[in-house]
């Protein structure tokens, strides 16, 4: 097997008690071939001094320092500055198998593709096993770039870039939007067509720890996190990309955008669901517009039509009523 350099992004922000553990596992690797980049997006805990020790330990190590602003500009700050033929990126909460990169670059290079993945498993804070997220294949499986997009859209696909490698040339300027949530989603829709085939491998070789507070996960039942509405900009701008690129998806995107929006209004504050509130009234108005067509929709469920039907008619008491039975249950 070929060893090209492998550039591995690790975007950091108070987080000192975990990335020992989490570039560890990179640094034991059993592909040696690596370009480890930290970087401090900001840190106030101590975790960016950290950062230079664990860089003193292994040369393979580069540290960046930045002014706190937000994982994808941490991670575009690496790409601009990765010399790896591939690039993967690794939360700095989670911790990957030994073998990770082993068996990614010799899937890349055996099955004649630009982009590997592999599954993942996710434990709570305790160390509970959580159920998957998205179902490993029993074998190693080629996906063109075409079904991989109809299983993101399905909610069955793997957004994440953290299981994946993928040839660096393949990533845009500017590749993850800055202050965005749903960043992977967004970048990997993007640059999907370009991607070609993508191999997904069955091990489950990427450890999700599953810490409340972190980035994307929510502290507080209470906090509505903005991550609603990104998902809903991404499915209009992934709609669109399906109208260009993979004709004969259409209804496979309407439906992922009706889902979406029923995701927010099924999240969003009773509180927050007011008149001055314009991304709330846009997305009502848009289930009232769209009502027969979906109704018309093979691909959404009958519960789905249901729940578009009742928050198109009363979004505010079919919330109340929603959060009045789950108080009952």
């Amino acid at each position: 097997m070929d060893n090209p350099l492998i550039t591995v992004i690790i975007p950091v922000y108070n987080i000192k008690d975990y990335l020992p553990r989490c570039v560890r596992s990179i640094t034991a690797q059993t592909y040696q071939h690596l370009e480890i980049i930290l970087v401090d997006d900001g840190s106030t805990d101590g975790t960016g001094q950290l950062c230079d020790r664990l860089a003193e330990e292994d040369e393979r190590i580069r540290v960046c320092h930045k002014e706190n602003g937000g994982s994808s500009s941490a991670r575009n700050l690496a790409l601009a500055h990765a010399k790896g033929e591939y690039v993967g990126f690794v939360d700095s909460d989670d911790y990957i198998a030994s073998d990770m990169y082993e068996l990614l670059m010799r899937g890349i290079q055996d099955f004649h593709v630009s982009a590997a993945q592999v599954a993942r498993d996710e434990t709570d804070e305790k160390g509970n096993p959580l159920p998957d997220i998205c179902v490993p294949p029993e074998v190693p499986e080629v996906i063109e770039n075409r079904e991989f997009m109809k299983e993101l859209l399905m909610h069955r696909g793997d957004c994440s870039f953290c299981t994946k490698l993928i040839r660096r040339d393949l990533f845009p300027q500017e590749a993850f939007p800055v202050g965005k949530l749903n960043e992977d989603f967004h970048l990997l829709v993007r640059m999907l067509p370009r991607m070609g085939r993508v191999l997904s491998l069955p091990e489950q070789a990427y450890h999700v720890f599953y810490r409340i507070g972190s980035n994307s996960r929510k502290a507080d039942k209470e906090t509505f996190s903005r991550v609603y509405a990104d998902c809903v900009e991404n499915a209009d701008m992934v709609e669109e990309i399906v109208k260009r690129d993979y004709p004969g998806l259409e209804e496979t995107a309407f439906r992922f955008g009706i889902f979406q929006r029923l995701e927010y209004l099924l999240h969003i504050p009773i509180s927050q669901m007011t008149k001055d509130n314009g991304m709330y009234c846009g997305i009502v108005a848009y289930l009232r517009r769209s009502w027969g067509k979906a109704m018309w929709n093979r691909i959404l469920t009958g519960k789905n039509k249901v729940y578009h039907t009742l928050f198109a008619i009363a979004p505010r008491g079919i919330r109340k009523l929603h959060a009045a039975l789950r108080r009952i249950a």
